[in-house]
């Protein structure tokens, strides 16, 4: 398979094994079940596939790795009391470890089953057959399942059968816990219908199917961590046990779902169990570090040093290819558990690794300032480390900060310099920044300035900001003088600089005048990143603000096109909706104009035009509803009537389609039993189709159509508000 895990790939494979020979098949199934070991349908099609052709010294192997119950019954079934005896252990066997899922039902009946039917030779034997069946029963009824109300259907069935007067006794102790087991099944099964159980594992690849398999079943655990049926708590935990068992197959290569496993059965008390879950983890997920060091601390925790120091070991593999983390790692631990000269003499040998990196001298340096408290030897070996490192950014700025520590403003100038001396001009500015901080804290007024201009001749050398940075301004003062997040210069003024400081590098360049109008919004976008990183040099890429173009819906610009610069895009909306919303008088599309209701056409028409970008809908909407908004009001001899103060709005024929013009009508001032009257009046008369949704059916909104052009033509008229449709007849 080209992708190892591709789903589609093993369905065709599965498919093809199908109408091979068993013989030719088993190649396909152990590359499938490799790939997919938790994967329970191509078990099922393996062994049912030996099965199928008498194949019991195979399907007995298969069945080692994987428990089947309808090949135990198959063999025992002529065995007589013998397999009968088998087939009873192999049932109880099986019970015991997916007894409890809620899809076991089918397992308790055909047990159950079972059960009745064995031979009984004796009354004795007789009277232990009926007493295995009621104890099956008692069992399965207990046990939240799809087949719990069957199940005690059949139970109280049983009883009645046997003896009327026990039955009443019997029944009426287990009807709580049955009523229990099934309140719980109900609930359960909601979290249990969120759970694709025929999805395949695979690795987490990020899609939303597969976060929603992942949150479905860390609800399902936690709701099963609850205890709900407020069981035992070996019973819980067994229960807790089963549902982790069935998440990991299908979140086999998850590691978060490994590690909450072990971590649940430590917090348990049962570490034994949380060290065979990391054992299996490591086993499915050999690449996984985190896994492994989580491993290897709870071995620490509990005082086996030798069997973390195998997992450890197992992270080093053979030296060559270990990571500088796991080096570090390494010699920490040997550090705590052997001491300090286990932990120097691994650091002799893992420096000579070609996989070294200067993190495992950083490292073990500080170990040995900070633990051995030896600032001698962690000097040392930052010197060592100097000679392999000296083209290594990071590296200097660690040894400057460990100077720093013992207060060596000497050696830190002499560090600096050596460092600067042999560090191209691109890859020093991080060290420039370092030492200009240095020089406020440790330095003079005189060295501080010369190691700025010193710091802004070698970036004019980089080509990020030219002859431009090696002028003074403003903002070297405002570096100089703020400290922590104090800052000699206002919000506003921070922004101003900002500001300058985008014109100054786009001077000589030709931007768009829609940039330069925008200058507020963008300002502060920049003067935030200054307030941050006010004296930072490094390449940060900023977005091209000469290709920005400010929002303005007065603007009649055609919206389906391309803006400046930018690739072209299709807009769902047509250009006169905006110019309707500045108040001006453009026709709207008869698509638009028809669907709308006159309500909404007057709303849009009202507002005011926007300068600048897009306003907060929510805290528009919000203030409108906090707002008394007057509308206009309507009499009985005609149509609606609509103020407009930001500009000539569309007329109600404009609206509707219909060729009469509209009425102006003076407020109505009836009394408030007059307005009962009318309303209960005109109730069913009065109702347009604007107070009603907008259908969606294309044969619906014909109708409308014709509805409101017959109602514009027989003078019908809409007794409501323009905003809200009701009726607005107020009270004087």
């Amino acid at each position: 398979m080209a992708d190892k895990y591709s789903i589609e790939a093993a369905e065709l494979l599965s498919n093809e094994a199908l109408r091979l020979p068993i013989s030719d098949a088993v190649p396909i199934y152990e590359q499938l079940l490799a790939t997919f070991p938790t994967a329970a349908k191509y078990w099922k099609q393996y062994v049912e596939a030996h099965m199928a052709v008498n194949n019991d010294d195979a399907t007995k192997h298969l069945f080692s790795r994987r428990c089947y119950i309808r090949f135990i019954r198959k063999v025992n079934d002529k065995k007589g009391t013998e397999g009968q005896e088998e087939t009873r252990k192999a049932f109880d066997f099986m019970l015991s470890h997916v007894g409890a899922d809620i899809a076991s039902g089918p397992v308790w009946m055909e047990y159950i089953a079972f059960i009745k039917s064995s031979l009984a030779q004796t009354t004795q034997e007789e009277s232990q057959r009926m007493t295995a069946v009621r104890k099956a029963y008692q069992r399965a009824i207990i046990t939240p399942t799809h087949h719990v109300e069957q199940l005690w259907r059949d139970y109280e069935n049983f009883e009645n059968s046997v003896s009327r007067a026990l039955a009443k006794g019997l029944l009426s102790e287990y009807q709580p816990k049955y009523n229990s087991a099934r309140a719980v099944y109900r609930e359960r099964k909601k979290y249990v219908d969120e759970i694709d159980w025929n999805m395949l594992a695979v690795p987490p690849s990020g899609s939303y199917k597969e976060e929603l398999q992942w949150m479905a079943w860390k609800r399902f655990l936690a709701f099963e961590k609850e205890n709900p049926q407020r069981i035992d708590s070996a019973s819980s935990n067994k229960r807790i046990a089963f549902t982790y068992e069935q998440c990991l197959m299908y979140l086999y290569h998850y590691p978060d779902i490994w590690y909450d496993y072990a971590t649940w059965h430590a917090k348990s008390g049962s570490i034994d169990a949380a060290i065979k879950v990391f054992n299996r983890a490591v086993k499915a997920l050999p690449d996984s570090e985190m896994l492994r060091y989580a491993y290897a601390e709870l071995e620490e925790s509990r005082g086996a040093i030798q069997p973390a120091k195998k997992v450890y070991e197992s992270l080093l593999g053979d030296g060559v290819n270990a990571t500088s983390l796991s080096h570090i790692q390494f010699i920490r631990f040997l550090r705590r558990t052997e001491g300090v000269e286990a932990a120097r003499k691994y650091f002799l040998d893992a420096r000579k690794s070609p996989n070294c990196t200067y993190h495992v001298y950083v490292a073990y340096a500080m170990t040995s300032f900070c633990l051995d408290k030896d600032a001698k030897i962690a000097h040392n070996v930052f010197e060592a480390g100097l000679k392999r490192f000296m083209h290594e950014p990071g590296y200097i700025l660690e040894y400057a900060d460990f100077l720093s520590r013992l207060n060596d403003d000497r050696n830190i100038r002499a560090l600096f310099e050596r460092a600067l001396s042999s560090l191209p001009p691109e890859e020093s500015i991080e060290v420039w920044k370092r030492f200009t901080q240095f020089e406020q804290t440790y330095g003079d007024l005189a060295s501080m300035l010369k190691v700025e201009q010193r710091r802004k001749e070698a970036i004019s050398r980089t080509g990020e900001e030219g002859s431009s940075a090696l002028e003074s301004s403003l903002h070297d003062v405002v570096a100089r003088y703020s400290f922590m997040d104090l800052w000699p210069c206002s919000s506003k003024e921070l922004d101003h600089l900002a500001r300058q400081e985008w014109l100054l590098k786009n001077i000589n360049k030709k931007v768009d005048k829609s940039a330069l109008a925008n200058g507020g919004g963008f300002a502060d976008k920049v003067s935030s990143g200054l307030a941050t990183s006010l004296n930072t040099t490094a390449k940060v890429i900023y977005p091209d603000t000469s290709r920005m173009v400010v929002y303005d819906p007065r603007q009649k610009s055609d919206l389906s096109g391309p803006a400046p610069g930018l690739p072209g895009m299709s807009s769902t909306l047509p250009a006169s909706t905006f110019s309707l919303a500045a108040g001006g008088t453009a026709t709207m599309p008869n698509e638009i104009s028809k669907a709308a209701p006159p309500a909404l056409l007057a709303f849009i028409a009202n507002l005011p035009a926007v300068e600048g970008p897009l306003p907060d809908v929510d805290f528009v909407l919000s203030v409108c509803l906090q707002s008394k908004i007057p509308t206009s009001q309507t009499g009985k001899s005609g149509g609606t009537s609509i103020r407009v103060h930001a500009g000539p709005a569309p007329t109600t024929s404009d609206i509707s389609g219909s060729s009469k013009t509209h009425l102006n009508h003076k407020p109505m001032r009836d009394k408030p039993g007059k307005r009962k009257d009318l309303n209960r009046q005109d109730e069913d008369d009065t109702a347009t189709v604007q107070s009603n949704p907008l259908p969606r059916d294309a044969f619906k909104i014909r109708q409308l159509r014709k509805a409101r052009v017959t109602g514009s033509q027989t003078g019908s008229a809409s007794y409501g508000s323009a905003f809200s449709g009701e009726l607005s007849g107020s009270t004087g």
